[in-house]
């Protein structure tokens, strides 16, 4: 069973698939993303592909692999990057990481939340800049969560566990939007399902945690920042192409709403000139909602199991079913 690593990944990762018996690693060794000559060449010939989200796994990948390409693994909870109906032609098996990695990018989620209601960063340069001069009472006001209403956009794993983490804060309301109810999932929280433009007017914290899909993209833009709160404040940990940046640039400068917050940003990474990080009231980080030494051990464990048994022809501790 020969394989291909499209990068460095944990090594106690590394590990399981090399002491697996019969399996032939190949790896691209690096931290940085492997070239597109190299993935080509790389996959050729083989049985089994483990790939990262930012890995654009198309017909041409699929072709220079050849039909002995039987499993794709990807170390991820996300795989817009998959091109899964091709893959789903070819009988490919596609194994992913959902559930390992919620509890940090829920973490994420409220710190990066806190950060830009409470202005963390902006306050921080002042100290370092010399714009602490005194005690003031307006200065560095932001945004607190009691007494607040929290709309979440997608009430799944991570949005759930956002919930949970916000709750104590003394969150007064909970309101959720998607593709459909879920009454048993919302007990716990009281939150009431909503239609998205409704979530928009009502809420104080916009916290997106949904799945990129054709009904999401794009679906956070102009009208949608329109009609939010001029103090309220908008976070997202899902997929960039979620949110139209130009909008929200636009909803950030003439002050439409308060705040962002951006773990997830189109491309990745963000130009260094992009008109976003040109603002004090956007704090954009380089989608580290996963990024604790745990759970990314526990996602490169889990990503090759998952190749593993699809390759021995057994159930993966988690399949996406096509």
């Amino acid at each position: 069973m020969s394989v291909f690593v499209t990068r460095r990944i944990p090594a106690e990762g590394l590990r399981v698939l090399s002491q697996a018996g019969g399996c032939r690693v190949q790896q691209w060794d690096s931290e940085e993303p492997v070239p597109r000559a190299e993935l080509l060449a790389g996959v050729a010939g083989k049985r089994g592909l483990l790939c990262l989200l930012s890995d654009r796994i198309d017909r041409e990948v699929l072709d220079a692999a050849g039909p002995g390409l039987k499993v794709i693994s990807t170390m991820s909870v996300g795989f817009d990057h998959l091109a899964l109906e091709e893959i789903k032609k070819r009988g490919i098996r596609v194994g992913y990481t959902p559930d390992v990695l919620t509890d940090a990018t829920a973490e994420l989620s409220v710190a990066l939340l806190l950060a830009a209601c409470r202005r963390l960063p902006e306050a921080v340069e002042q100290v370092k800049n010399g714009g602490w001069t005194t005690w003031k009472p307006l200065w560095m006001c932001g945004y607190g969560l009691s007494d607040s209403t929290v709309g979440i956009i997608g009430l799944g794993r991570i949005g759930q566990a956002v919930a949970r983490r916000l709750k104590p804060f003394g969150v007064k309301k909970f309101l959720y939007t998607g593709s459909c109810p879920k009454p048993e999932t919302a007990a716990e929280f009281e939150a009431e399902f909503v239609p998205l433009m409704t979530l928009a007017e009502e809420s104080d914290f916009v916290v997106v945690t949904c799945a990129l899909t054709p009904a999401t993209q794009g679906v956070c833009n102009r009208d949608f920042f329109g009609r939010m709160k001029k103090t309220s404040v908008f976070v997202n940990t899902s997929r960039g192409a979620v949110v139209n940046q130009e909008d929200l640039y636009d909803a950030l400068a003439c002050g439409q709403i308060a705040a962002a917050g951006l773990d997830v940003t189109t491309p990745e990474p963000l130009p260094t000139d992009h008109p976003l990080l040109s603002l004090k009231n956007c704090v954009i980080l380089p989608h580290v909602g996963s990024a604790t030494y745990a759970t990314r051990s526990t996602m490169a464990v889990l990503a090759a199991n998952n190749l593993l048994a699809g390759l021995r022809g057994e159930p993966m501790p988690h399949e996406l079913l096509l």
